[in-house]
């Protein structure tokens, strides 16, 4: 994976602290940098955990919304208060857990690879992805 493949149990959120989360993933990820419509507005780049390394902390869940579109297969979660989208549910990877690498706290990612994907032709570069 890079640098330190070191599983170790990350800490974040969103800007106003009341969605908080931990996430058990490597000291380095690769995050992965969408252009998709959503993902570009918001300038999301994420790395993907399985949803057992995820979990949310506090009363949390009650401060969250969802937005979907198109297939409705990915769920866009976003702080109800502050609007950042610390995590979210992916269309690529439904079992897992894709996390905002710059909602982590300072301190646990020792690096970070970003990867281009191409999110506005999703169908052509997911299958280019999964054939590799």
């Amino acid at each position: 994976m890079g640098v330190n493949d070191e599983m170790v149990v990350h800490s974040g959120g969103c800007h106003c602290k009341r969605i908080r989360w931990e996430v058990e993933a490597a000291s380095s990820v690769i995050a992965w940098d969408c252009n998709c419509s959503n993902c570009s507005m918001r300038g999301n780049t994420h790395f993907t955990v399985p949803s057992k390394h995820f979990k949310l902390l506090g009363d949390s869940d009650d401060f969250i919304s969802t937005y979907t579109f198109g297939t409705h297969t990915a769920k866009h979660t976003f702080c109800k208060v502050c609007g950042i989208t610390s995590f979210y549910h992916s269309r690529s990877t439904p079992d897992g857990v894709s996390v905002s690498f710059r909602c982590v706290d300072p301190g646990t990612l020792d690096h970070v690879q970003i990867i281009k994907f191409d999110g506005t032709n999703w169908e052509q570069a997911h299958h280019h992805l999964t054939q590799n």
